[in-house]
């Protein structure tokens, strides 16, 4: 099993910036890819973005590429998004997740683990 804590979220005006910070515990060493997605009121949850372990590949929605960078510390298992520009739209529950799957890292049905989500408000 995976646990996954998140935490950075609040309130910042447009244009602002957050770091949002993710700590697995458990069996890190079986994750493949740790991702970010986001749920906003009354919407599905949709990818935000995701790294692969060993810090290969990186992947983005279009809605943040450019604006959003997703790092990890292997030695602290501890993924970070970084958000700048921020936008009203931007604004959600924020989750991390993981898997041990090397497939499918913009699909959140490939995720297995699942933190408990932060908030982030961006007021205009």
């Amino acid at each position: 099993q995976v646990q996954l804590v998140e935490s950075g979220g609040g309130l910042v005006q447009a244009g602002g910036s957050l770091r949002l910070s993710c700590a697995a515990s458990g069996r890190t060493f079986s994750i493949y890819t740790m991702g970010w997605f986001r749920q906003a009121p009354g919407k599905e949850r949709e990818f935000v973005a995701a790294l692969t372990r060993s810090g290969s590949s990186t992947y983005y929605a279009d809605p943040v590429k450019g604006r959003f960078s997703i790092s990890r510390d292997n030695v602290k298992d501890t993924v970070y998004l970084q958000m700048n520009s921020l936008k009203p739209e931007d604004t959600a529950v924020y989750y991390c997740a993981a898997t041990v799957s090397p497939y499918g890292p913009m699909s959140r049905a490939f995720y297995e683990y699942w933190g408990q989500g932060t908030q982030v408000t961006v007021s205009s």
